[in-house]
């Protein structure tokens, strides 16, 4: 991989009115000779941050391709404001949906990581019912896991941590890539159901592709395969990584993620 570029200035929306406002910080790289291109935004994942290893090799492609690039971190998360417990699908989508109108008012293509890619997904519903749909030129999935607490969490759960929902409003449980433990609140819970995208046919209006691991520990590959059943009316492409794990940060990976962005971008 090339040296990193000089890292993109920090800019800040705000988000939200009274109590629930909260400070949303942004990385927008611009082109110096714009070619039209659809600009490319990231959308992380459940605790992770714009500076992870995909987030910056994205907006390193978006320089070698002469296109825009927005990374952005959800409020309780890297250096956005706001209380990670207070995190919901609603409320980080409608941080989304102000990044991408006041950094990226044109065409996008929205590229999400695991959690990411269930806003995306929420993201172009959104826009496809205020009739701004057709900004959105392409969708690129690592990992999704859409609905990933109605369906991955949910019907796991320990019978202590229902008690533990129960008496004092989350759980914990022990994260892989972080020595803090993963916090689930019952308010992230119950806001999952309300955003479901897996109990209907989900329709983007775009090309869509899904990278997968096929050895992922936290979202079963079968989980994609199901998010495919979906999206019928669309041109969606899935590429299985045999030895991928749920990061897909090796080289050999990220090379497959600029490959579908480039195809989005064409």
């Amino acid at each position: 991989m090339q040296d990193t570029p000089a890292e993109t200035e920090i800019s800040f929306i705000d988000v939200g009115v009274s109590a629930a406002g909260r400070r949303i910080a942004m990385r927008v790289r611009r082109p110096e000779k714009p070619l039209g291109q659809p600009t490319l935004v990231w959308l992380g994942g459940y605790r992770s941050d714009m500076t992870g290893t995909k987030a910056v090799e994205v907006e390193r492609y978006a320089i070698e391709r002469g296109a825009a690039c927005v990374r952005f971190d959800y409020s309780g998360h890297g250096s956005s404001g706001g209380a990670f417990t207070d995190g919901t699908i609603s409320r980080w989508l409608e941080e989304s949906l102000a990044v991408i109108d006041q950094a990226a008012p044109g065409r996008v293509v929205l590229i999400g990581s695991s959690m990411g890619c269930w806003i995306a997904l929420r993201a172009i519903q959104e826009l496809r019912r205020r009739g701004d749909g057709s900004r959105v030129a392409g969708l690129v999935l690592i990992a999704p896991a859409p609905d990933f607490t109605a369906e991955l969490i949910e019907p796991n759960l320990t019978e202590a941590e229902r008690t533990s929902l129960a008496e004092r409003g989350y759980f914990e449980e022990p994260s892989e890539y972080s020595p803090e433990p993963n916090i689930f609140t019952r308010a992230l819970i119950e806001d999952g159901r309300a955003n479901r995208v897996l109990d209907g046919t989900i329709t983007t209006g775009c090309p869509v592709h899904i990278l997968q691991g096929m050895r992922d520990p936290d979202v079963p590959y079968t989980h994609a395969l199901r998010l495919m059943e979906h999206l019928p009316s669309d041109d969606v492409v899935m590429t299985l990584i045999r030895d991928g794990d749920h990061r897909l940060s090796r080289e050999e990976d990220i090379a497959k993620m600029k490959q579908a962005i480039g195809t989005m971008l064409a």
